[in-house]
């Protein structure tokens, strides 16, 4: 750039000195000879002088020459670094550099454009910042979103996603990369492609976008010709309106069966004509049938009591032994009129933090539950021993045991392992709910181990009472606390 500066001042120069000397040669020489002849000068006299005329006026064009293009080499360099202090400017801009600045300090009008570029430079800068905050801030919000968010352009290229979208995909959502190749659930794509074609919203149910999970899809146009999906996880909407369909399911077959029978032998009664031994006995029936509601009614309050947020537990630290010879102790009628045998297996005097009480109806839940399938075994044992920081307790029965299938569903309300048998029992299929959500209410964990023909064990845990809570030595110990012995067992 500067030679070409360089030589377009040059020429002019040059030109510009050629034509003025030109000129000016014409000029004296027109004038010289005026002013000789009037003088009548001889014509050698002025040819001689005119000859040293134009050497003069030669040698100082020559000098006017070299002067003329020093200044205009000059000139030209510092016009030309100015300039190229624009170009390098507008090069730093057009590479995203927005903070660059011309910094030209002169006040002529090569200047007044750079000022004029610099603050164009200064609002551009501001501007992209401002909308840099912005995208973030987009970025931020639409990321701690619950929803899987993710846009595409007008060909069905994926543009943007949010990190939960990010963690539902199977593989990584790229942008750039074909929705097809991201997301393989058709109803999303169609739901998509919808969008993208008639420029309204369509709305579709997606199963196998995620294992195991259900999603209300949501896909809107943009402005930009593209679109834009919501993916809503109602996996846990649908399996609580499932559990509350099913309970209420339940509970009507379950209250149908006994108020059914109730109904009818009153029915019968009524009638009249009966003989005392038939009253007798269709009034057991009826008495029968009503415990089995009161029992119904009574375990589901308790249920729903366990299952509130508003369940309380009075909490202290009690010796494990105690809770397992307190629970053998309350249930030694039950036990007295079967031909099952309660016993006390291995157990500690470690001392856990529990709620007697609630711990009481979870050993007489599991000890019921044991014994209708004990029969075959004689014997149900109950025990503890401590782990590393809580203490485990189990209650085994020697019965048939229960098949694997059954293992992750049995704590599940109403679900029942042989319903025929628990139905003839009295059982209302809500005992082990109640018992689990109780140990969960203690920070505990419960579980059950079984393989068919070697009974069953229902084991929980209670986190260990820590030492400053602990009664200290030689505190008598409480009611709870004392062993017991049972006849049942000799």
């Amino acid at each position: 750039m500067t030679g070409r500066v360089f030589t377009k001042l040059f020429f002019s120069f040059v030109l510009v000195l050629f034509v003025g000397t030109a000129i000016l040669d014409f000029s004296l020489r027109r004038i010289l000879e005026h002013s000789l002849r009037q003088a009548n000068i001889p014509l050698d006299s002025i040819a001689e002088t005119m000859h040293l005329l134009r050497r003069d006026v030669l040698i100082a064009s020559l000098i006017s020459l070299v002067l003329a293009t020093i200044i205009a080499a000059l000139l030209s360099q510092r016009f030309s670094l100015r300039l190229r202090r624009i170009v390098i400017f507008a090069s730093r801009i057009a590479a995203g550099e927005l903070s660059a600045r011309v910094e030209e300090g002169n006040l002529d009008e090569i200047s007044e454009v750079a000022h004029a570029l610099d603050a164009t430079a200064s609002r551009l800068e501001q501007s992209f910042h401002a909308l840099e905050a912005n995208r973030r801030e987009l970025e931020a919000l639409l990321d701690s979103m619950q929803e899987a968010v993710v846009a595409v352009n007008a060909q069905g290229q994926v543009s943007w996603s949010n990190a939960v979208m990010q963690n539902i995909s199977a593989g990584p959502v790229r942008e750039g990369r074909s929705l097809v190749h991201t997301i393989r659930d058709p109803e999303v794509l169609a739901c998509v492609e919808g969008a993208l074609a008639n420029r309204q919203v369509h709305r579709a149910r997606a199963t196998s976008v995620s294992p195991g999970r259900i999603y209300e899809v949501s896909a809107a146009p943009t402005p930009g010709g593209g679109a834009v999906a919501v993916l809503h996880d109602v996996t846990e909407i649908e399996r609580a309106e499932k559990t509350r369909r099913d309970f209420v399911a339940n509970v009507s077959h379950e209250l149908r069966t006994p108020l059914t029978s109730i109904s009818g032998y009153v029915e019968t009664l009524i009638d009249g004509g009966h003989s005392e031994r038939d009253t007798r006995d269709f009034l057991a029936i009826i008495l029968k049938n009503a415990t089995r509601v009161n029992r119904l009614t009574e375990d589901l309050l308790a249920l729903a009591s366990v299952e509130s947020g508003d369940y309380k537990l009075r909490t202290h630290p009690v010796r494990a032994s105690g809770l397992v010879n307190d629970a053998i102790e309350s249930l030694a009628g039950m036990v007295l009129d079967s031909e099952v045998r309660l016993e006390a297996a291995e157990t500690t005097d470690e001392f856990v933090l529990a709620d007697p009480d609630s711990l009481n109806q979870v050993f007489g839940n599991l000890i019921e539950n044991a014994m209708k399938y004990a029969k075959a075994g004689q014997r149900v044992s109950v025990g503890a021993r401590k782990l590393e920081t809580e203490v485990e307790f189990f209650v085994r029965d020697f019965g048939p045991g229960i098949a694997f299938e059954h293992l992750d569903r049995i704590f599940e309300r109403f679900y029942r392992i042989d319903k025929a048998r628990s139905r003839e029992s009295g059982g209302t299929g809500l005992g082990l709910a109640i018992a689990k959500h109780i140990v969960l209410a203690h920070g505990g964990l419960i579980r059950v181990e079984s393989e068919l023909g070697a009974g069953a064990t229902f084991l929980f845990t209670l986190p260990i009472a820590a030492a400053k809570s602990q009664p200290a030595p030689g505190t008598p110990p409480s009611r709870i606390d004392e062993p017991v012995s049972l006849p049942v067992e000799r």
